[in-house]
C-alpha cells in the first residue's frame, strides 16, 4: 500500500512538472510565431527568459514581444519557485518519512499485550513469523539489520529496529506485556544474552531459543530459556526419518505445514469451549459432529499430554485439547468458538 504523504507528494510534483511545461510551450510559441524566431533561438529566448541568466536577446524585440516576456518571466518566477519548494520540502519530508513511520509502528506496538517477540529476521524467525501469521497471533519482529527490515516493509508485520541484546530494544518490543518469546539469532551466545535479560525483565515469559551448538543447551536453559531447539540435529533426524519411515513422516509434514489458511492442527483451550464451572467430558463437546475435528491429544493443568485420550476424560478449568482437521474444519472450530 502507498503511503498517502508520499502519494501526495507525487502528486504535487507532477503538477509543478506539468507547470513548467506548460511555461516553456507557452514561451517557445510566443518567441516562435510573434518574434519569427526559429525554433531553437525561440526556445533559447525561453530558457534564459525563464531562469533569468539575464542573457541577450537574439533579435530586438518589439513592443508585444516585450509584453509577452513580461509577463512569461513573472509567471515563471512563481512557477519555479513553487518547484522548487515542493522538490524541497519532498527531500527533508523523505528524510523524516522513515521518523514518522516507526512512531506510528511504535504506537501499535504499544499496545500489543499477550504477544509473541521474535529476535532476529533470519532463516528461522522468517519461518516462526509466518506460521504465526497463519494462526493470527500478535508478534513483534525485532532486527539489527535495517537493509532486511525496509525489504521486509510490505509483509505486514511490526519492527524493532535494534540489537536485542539491549534492555532498551526489549523493552521497545513490549517484553514486559509479551506472553512468550522466540531467539532465533545465529550466534549461540546472542541468544544467551537475550535469554538471560528477557529473563530478567519478565519472570513469567516463556522464552524458546535457538542453539547452534549442543554444548549451548544446558547454559541456554540455565539462563532461563524454557525451549531449546537444535536446528540441526531436528534436520538429521528429519532426514534420517524420511528413509525410515517415509510415509509417515510425509503425513506429518502435511500436517505442519502452514500456507495462506493452511491449518491442519489447533490447540484449543477447554474454557473456549464450555462452562468451566460445569463438569464436562470430550464426549460431551461433540467437536466431530459440530465442526468435524478430531480430539488427537489432551493437555492436564500439571503439563501432562496424553495421545488419544478416551472419549470419557473430565475436562477441567486450566487444561488444552489437541485437534486434528482439515484447513475448512479447522476455520470452521476457530469461528464457532471464537478462538484467537
Amino acid at each position: 500500500m502507498i503511503n498517502p504523504i508520499i502519494t501526495l507528494f507525487k502528486s504535487k510534483i507532477y503538477t509543478a512538472l506539468a507547470l513548467l511545461l506548460f511555461v516553456l510551450g507557452v514561451g517557445v510559441l510566443g518567441y516562435r510565431f510573434m518574434s519569427d524566431y526559429t525554433w531553437i533561438d525561440a526556445f533559447y529566448m525561453t530558457v534564459i527568459t525563464v531562469t533569468t541568466v539575464g542573457y541577450g536577446e537574439v533579435n530586438p524585440l518589439d513592443t508585444n514581444a516585450k509584453i509577452f516576456t513580461i509577463f512569461l518571466i513573472l509567471s515563471s518566477v512563481v512557477i519555479l519557485g513553487y518547484a522548487i519548494s515542493i522538490i524541497t520540502e519532498f527531500i527533508l519530508s523523505k528524510n523524516n518519512f522513515e521518523d514518522i513511520k516507526q512512531r506510528k509502528m511504535q504506537n501499535r506496538i504499544d499496545k500489543l499485550s499477550n504477544h509473541i517477540i521474535i529476535c532476529g529476521y533470519g532463516r528461522n524467525g522468517k519461518q516462526a513469523a509466518k506460521k504465526l501469521l497463519t494462526y493470527k497471533k500478535p508478534f513483534v519482529i525485532i532486527e539489527q539489520s535495517k537493509d532486511l527490515i525496509e525489504a521486509s516493509q510490505d509483509e505486514g508485520v511490526d519492527f524493532v529496529h535494534g540489537n536485542a541484546n539491549e534492555d532498551k530494544v526489549l523493552i521497545e518490543a513490549g517484553v514486559k506485556r509479551a506472553n512468550s518469546l522466540i531467539c532465533a539469532l545465529p550466534d549461540d551466545a546472542d541468544n544467551l544474552f537475550v535469554v538471560l535479560s528477557a529473563r530478567q525483565i519478565n519472570k513469567d515469559l516463556k522464552i524458546i531459543s535457538r542453539a547452534s551448538q549442543e554444548t549451548s543447551y544446558n547454559k541456554l536453559k540455565l539462563a532461563g530459556a524454557n525451549n531449546v531447539i537444535l536446528p540441526d540435529r531436528i534436520g538429521g533426524d528429519h532426514m534420517a526419518s524420511l528413509v525410515v519411515v517415509p510415509d509417515l513422516i510425509e503425513f506429518v509434514d502435511n500436517l505442519s505445514y502452514v500456507g495462506a489458511k493452511n491449518v491442519n492442527i489447533e490447540e484449543v483451550a477447554v474454557e473456549k469451549l464450555y462452562d468451566a464451572s460445569k463438569e464436562c467430558t470430550i464426549i460431551d463437546l461433540d467437536l466431530r459432529q459440530k465442526t468435524g475435528c478430531t480430539v488427537i491429544g489432551f493437555k492436564n493443568p500439571d503439563g501432562e499430554y496424553i495421545v488419544n485420550p478416551e472419549a470419557h476424560i473430565k475436562l477441567v478449568k486450566g487444561s488444552k485439547i489437541i485437534v486434528l482437521g482439515r484447513p475448512e474444519q479447522i476455520e470452521k472450530l476457530n469461528s464457532q468458538y471464537d478462538i484467537a
